[in-house]
């Protein structure tokens, strides 16, 4: 800047007004110039971390929908399981006593449920912070966005699979079970209360008509579960390839 005043200076006291006119613009110029590159270096620094934070954020919605994806395929195997098992306890229903086999009465005692915890924090983190605008791509903004209220549907049908399993099959089936049925058969300690204990009434529960409501119940809830659990399962894996794609992994 030094220079250039003197340089100023030197055409001013020439007297040649329009050689200091054409220098003080070019000046000018280069000045503009001078900010403009500035600028773009800055913006292109920003676009940089922009891009560093963008990816972070991919790597761990990548991560928690990988887990959530093994989380729903063992969910769909087991409760494909339980609707078998419910349709075969719903055939045991007209049997006599002595029909009901030991493998009948194994699956009638084990109704077998467990709650599905589905992953939700790195999403929610996103859509409830500034990061969801990091996020260049609108088709995989969408499905983010739209992703939590498809976990909380699938939560809230095993929320009413709990309650009938909870609230209304174990306490029928305590009614007229003896739980004592549910213990390991070969195991010495067990010798007095299985030779002692009350006996069970399958016969009875196969026949009580809030028994058989509790498993029609659970057979049609089940089913509403997995078409919902595929449904998600199937968009997981749309969103785990999208953000592949953007990792630049390998596909």
């Amino acid at each position: 800047m030094t220079v250039f005043r003197k340089i100023r200076k030197k055409l001013l006291g020439s007297g040649k007004l329009k050689s200091y006119l054409v220098y003080a613009f070019g000046e000018i110029i280069l000045i503009a110039i001078s900010i403009l590159i500035a600028w773009k270096i800055n913006d292109l620094n920003e676009i940089r971390k922009n891009r560093i934070v963008e990816l972070k954020i991919y790597e761990s919605l990548y991560d928690e929908l990988n887990t959530n994806l093994k989380i729903l395929n063992s969910t769909i195997d087991r409760y494909s399981s339980n609707s078998k098992s419910l349709e075969h306890t719903m055939n045991y229903i007209g049997l006599t006593s002595n029909e009901i086999t030991q493998g009948a009465r194994d699956t009638i005692v084990h109704i077998n449920y467990s709650e599905i915890n589905l992953l939700s924090g790195a999403l929610n983190s996103v859509i409830s912070t500034t990061k969801l605008e990091l996020i260049e791509s609108d088709s995989l903004k969408s499905l983010i966005t739209n992703y939590p209220s498809e976990i909380q549907r699938l939560k809230s049908i095993d929320s009413k699979i709990k309650e009938i399993v909870l609230d209304r099959l174990q306490p029928t089936l305590e009614k007229h079970l003896a739980l004592k049925d549910m213990l390991a058969k070969d195991n010495p300690k067990y010798t007095r209360i299985k030779t002692f204990g009350e006996e069970s009434n399958y016969y009875d529960l196969l026949h009580s008509k809030d028994y058989q409501n509790s498993l029609v119940d659970r057979l049609l809830q089940t089913e509403n579960l997995l078409t919902s659990a595929k449904k998600l399962r199937n968009r997981t894996q749309v969103m785990s390839i999208k953000l592949k794609e953007e990792l630049g992994y390998e596909l």
